[in-house]
Order: C-alpha cells, then structure tokens, then sequence
C-alpha cells in the first residue's frame, strides 16, 4: 500500500527555511501579502516534495518567529521527520533551541540538519558552526542526526538533501491508515461557490470523497464535498497526506483552528486528561500548582491549568511527572497524542509529553494517585483493554475505543481473545475472569443467606442483584446468574435463587416444635384460634415466628385467611371441595355458612381467599365459581 509522509522545516526566523522549501519543491510557500512585505513565514505553508507508486512526501514549512510559536506546534504535530534549519552565518539562535525542545517534546524521533547558506561564509566557519550545533544538540533528538551543507540560491546540496530525506522515509514506518480518520484542522477558509475548506494533516486513517464526518468538538455533521492533496483533485486522503477538503453545510464562522474532522464519534471530547509531562531545562519561572497554562495539542491551543499530585511546584526536573491538565475548552484528543504547555505570561514553553488518559476524573492529592497513574501509563493494547474491564467491568465497543484509545482494527483483535474477553448480550464486552470472580461471590452470598434462612426457598433474585450493584453493573449480574442457573450452579424456583442442591427445613432443634404446633391446628379444624396462640402453646420463639409460617405456606401447609387466621391445608381444600359441591355455579354468604357451619369471623376471610386465589369471582351480593 502507498505509503504518505509529512516532513517539516523547523528552526530559527531568516535561517531560509522557506527558501530551502523551495529549493526543495520549486513552490514559494510565502502565500500571505504580509509575509511577502516583512519577508517572514506567519502561517504554515505547504508544498509536495516527492511521489512515486510507493511514497508521497509533502514538506511543512514551519514559522519560526517567537510569535508564531503557535503556528509552529500546530504545524510540526503532524510530520514525520523534521529538517532543523541553521544558517551558516548566524549558528544556533533562541528559537532554533525553542524548536528543539518543542520537537523533542512532540516525539519527533527522525531529524536531518541542514546547515544553509553555506555560499556565505568560508569554509573554516562552517566547521566551527558544525561544533556549536553539535554541541546544541546533545541530548536531544537531533543528536545522531545527518548533517548536510546546503544553500538554497546556488541549489548547492539541494539534490543530496532530498534523496537523504527519501531514503530515510522509505524505511521509516508509516501512520496508521487503519482506523477511524481524524485530522485536526489547522486552516479555514472559503473559495467563491465551494464553500468553506478546512486543511491539515490527516493524523490516521483515510476519508473518501462523499464521507460523511463530524467537526468536533461542536459535534457538527458534514459531509466532505471534495479532496485535494497540493491543490491537486483526489478521491481520497490518507494518514501522513496534508489535505483540504471541502466540506457542506458549515459556514466558515462555525469552524475553527483546533477543531478536528473525524469520521467515527468515538473519539474523546474532554476537558480533563491525566499526562506524563517533561519539563524544558533552564526554566526562567517557577511553574506552581493550578498554574494558569496554555496548552497546544493537535492543533488547539487551549487555556488550562496544571494539577500535580505529588507537588506544589516545579522548576528543574529531569524525570517525568504524571499530572493533569484541567482546560477551560473542550479538545479532541486519545491516548498517546502529544501536547505542549506554554505559559501565558510571561510567555514561556514550560514542555510537554503524552496523554495517558483523555478521560480524566479528579483524583485526590497524594503519592496514590501518582502510581494509579503509573498504572495506567504502561500497558500493552491488551493490557489497557484488560484494565479497563477490570476497573468499569462491563463496556460496550464503543466504550472501550473511549477508554483504552485503541484504533478500532487494533481493539478488534486484542477482543478476539476468547479466553480472556467475553462478549455478551450482544453488545457487553467483559472479562471471562470477571465472570468467574462474580460467581463465586454469589455462590458464597446465596449460601450465607441459606445458612442464616434455613426455612426460605432461596434469596430474593433482585435481593441479591441489589447487593452486588455497588461494584458491579446490573446487566452483567443478570448475565452471570442466568448462566449460572443454565449451568446448574444456582437453582431458581420463582423470583428465589438457591444452590442446586438446596432444600428449605425447618431447623432441626425446631422441628418436633413446629410439628406439635401443626398437629393442633389440624386438630381444631375450621374453627382455629389466633396462629400466634399455636406458636406460644409450642414454645416457639416470636422471632422465628415469620420464617415458619412463610416456610409453610410456601410448603402448602397451611393456608392463610387473613393475618390472624390460618387453616391447615388439609381442611382447606376440603372445605373448598365440599362448598363446590353443595353449592351451584353461584352463591351467597349465606349458602356457604349453612353448608360449612362457619360464623363470619371465618367465613368472609375464607372467601376473600378464593377470590385471591382465582377460584371464585364476586358479582355484587354473590359469588361465582370460574369452573363451573
């Protein structure tokens, strides 16, 4: 597959950055009148370097004026390999050390120094300009870089520094064309009846023409119109490729430098992410904690603050720090995506680093917090699909791209390993060790309450979903239950869940107790006393009293009329029997106390009980059997 690259020309203002891009490409990229009059880059330019069937390069030129700084990180966050320009009359200047801290800062792990205007000078200088940049360059990126002697009028080095920069992509691993396409905007203007074009450079994955996409953050939907790559028409764009596009239905006021098109709506709207920062050396100013900030990532710049966990402030520090940044806008951004921090004034680059997280919450201050982020810092693609399955246990697809910041073809595999990921209902992803763990718990849940509820049929289905709920979600819970009702591990009769081999009892040092009470009630028949005058005569305790009777009833031993008066079962369905056949399809009140001898004490319970129990249907002054 062809493979699209972005390089960038970085270093210090009048060091003939735009000028080698010429050279380079024949393409004046000083487009502005502005930048013609004061002879200085303001925005980016762009122009196509080389193409054959397996690679495309485009070349980014880079500001380099301290006011542009902007401009810069918006423009080197998408390139591949960076060209630092010095010029061979001046050397290293601030900004050329500011770019190097920016570049190192961003990732970049390819560079080429092009020391330019060689034709100026003599040749003993260079060697002296050649020391002072490797001096410079010690410790950055830059360090084991390629030196060429170019200048851009006499084109004096020109061709060498073009073939080094082809062969050094051609086995230079290209951005992933993979998955969902993102390309954070850097440019917006209108063309006279096309509308409004946004231009950047796709971050990963490809959009075709007719795709329709998203702006985000607003969450705008559109759909891109038409493609170009270097003002040339294209169906189609892909990572590493700078790209316009024309796009419907947004008018150039809706949209804005920062924003980012998108294809899939499962990219991160946020305003808090947890990074690994790394500071800049010889820092002027002390950065605090909750310090105001400016952060640049993609190509937003966003005001913010700095959160640290395991400080109050910071100047020189060689390590890592995990931290937060708590912005005052929304950005779009996912794990691994790369940011600068600037202060605001006086303006300072303070660094940069990676985002960790692009979900973060607020944590509590303190060394914890630090390793939880730890934690999460390191991790392989499975490892981060793991732990957040192990932290959230149950999420849908489309959750997990959110949380783990994969690619949608990279999770799609890490998921396809059955014996660790489950997929349930269709649409839940979780851990089969997940499972495993929640059935155990309520195996040990349910035999607990059988243990303490002897005379009970089981715990309550939604009783002990609810006391499970804190830790885990409800659809998973349903899910591991069900399973463990299909694979015999738990029994359920009705709404109660039981072991399987589970049967409900009356307490052995109760039983010849609750069988004495028993026999007197059957004894006195239809006409009983109080239930609770049994279970005094037979010394039961008041606090068993419940579960006795429940256990009874669910055994079909006794019937209840009301809450005083119970029968036995026995007399129960005798008494019914006999009034269905004394009686015919309809009855009154009367009838059935002639036929049972029954006062009313007994009597109106006991046929408010058939009609509870379906047998018998009341119509104004009678009662009519439902099967006869």
């Amino acid at each position: 597959m062809k493979r699209y690259f972005t390089i960038g020309m970085a270093g210090h203002i009048d060091h003939g950055k735009t000028s080698l891009t010429k050279a380079l490409t024949n393409v004046d990229t000083d487009r502005l009148k502005e930048e013609k009059e004061r002879q200085i880059s303001i925005e980016l330019g762009f122009a196509p370097l080389y193409e054959d069937a397996e690679i495309q390069i485009s070349v980014v030129d880079v500001p380099g004026h301290e006011r542009f700084i902007r401009q810069m990180i918006a423009g080197v966050a998408g390139i591949d390999l960076v060209v630092l320009v010095v010029a061979a009359d001046e050397g290293v200047m601030p900004q050329t050390r500011e770019h190097l801290h920016i570049l190192g800062l961003l990732g970049i792990r390819n560079g080429i120094v092009a020391i330019t205007k060689v034709d100026r000078v003599e040749e003993e200088f260079i060697d002296l300009v050649k020391e002072d940049i490797l001096e410079e360059l010690k410790g950055t990126v830059f360090e084991n870089s390629s030196f060429m002697l170019v200048d851009s009028l006499s084109l004096k080095g020109i061709d060498d520094l073009k073939n080094l920069i082809i062969n050094t992509l051609k086995v230079q691993e290209t951005r992933d064309v993979r998955g969902a396409f993102r390309l954070p905007i850097d440019q917006v203007f209108t063309i006279k009846g096309q509308g409004t074009v946004v231009r950047g450079t796709v971050y990963e994955g490809s959009v075709e023409e007719g795709q329709t996409l998203m702006v985000m953050p607003k969450g705008i939907e559109t759909r891109a119109r038409q493609l170009q790559v270097h003002h040339l028409p294209a169906k189609s764009a892909y990572a590493g490729q700078r790209t316009a596009i024309n796009i419907s239905g947004i008018a150039k006021e809706d949209i804005q430098r920062g924003d980012v098109l998108v294809s899939s709506e499962h990219f991160i709207v946020t305003r808090t992410i947890d990074v690994s920062l790394r500071v800049v050396e010889d820092l002027d100013y002390i950065v605090k904690q909750r310090m105001p900030i400016k952060c640049h990532i993609g190509t937003a710049e966003v005001m913010g603050r700095i959160v640290f966990f395991d400080r109050n402030e910071l100047k020189d520090e060689d390590n890592e720090i995990l931290c937060q940044i708590r912005l005052e806008e929304e950005v779009v951004t996912k794990r691994g995506d790369r940011f600068i921090l600037r202060r605001p004034s006086p303006i300072e680059t303070i660094g940069g680093g990676w985002v960790i997280n692009p979900s973060g919450e607020k944590y509590r201050f303190g060394h914890q917090t630090v390793e939880e982020l730890a934690k999460k810092k390191e991790g392989t693609p499975k490892e981060r699909a793991i732990a957040a399955l192990f932290e959230v246990k149950s999420l849908t697809f489309i959750e997990l791209l959110t949380r783990t910041s994969l690619d949608e073809t990279e999770l799609k595999g890490v998921l396809n390993e059955d014996s660790v990921f489950l997929h349930y209902n269709a649409k839940e992803y979780t851990l089969l060790s997940l499972t495993a763990l929640i059935e155990e718990e309520m195996y040990d849940r349910i035999k607990d309450f059988h243990n303490e509820n002897e005379m009970r049929p089981g715990i309550n289905k939604a009783e002990l979903i609810q006391m499970m709920l804190k830790v885990y979600p409800k659809q998973l819970l349903e899910f591991v239950l069900e399973n463990g009702i299909e694979t015999t591990v738990f029994g359920k009769r009705e709404q109660y869940i039981h072991l399987k081999d589970f049967t409900p009892h009356i307490p052995v040092n109760w039983q010849k107790r609750m069988e004495g009470m028993l026999a007197d009630l059957k004894r006195d028949g239809l006409k009983v006393k109080y239930l609770s005058d049994y279970f005094t005569k037979a010394g039961i305790p008041n606090q068993l009293v419940p579960d006795i009777i429940r256990f009874l009833e669910d055994e079909k031993e006794i019937v209840p009329l009301d809450d005083q008066y119970f029968w036995h079962s026995e007399h129960f369905r005798h008494a019914v029997e006999r009034l269905k056949s004394e009686t015919g399809t309809e009855f009154e009140v009367g009838d059935a106390k002639v036929v049972l001898d029954l006062s009313r004490k007994y009597m109106i319970p006991f046929l408010e009980r058939l009609d509870a129990l379906g047998l018998t249907r009341r119509v104004d002054n009678k009662r009519v059997w439902k099967d006869k």
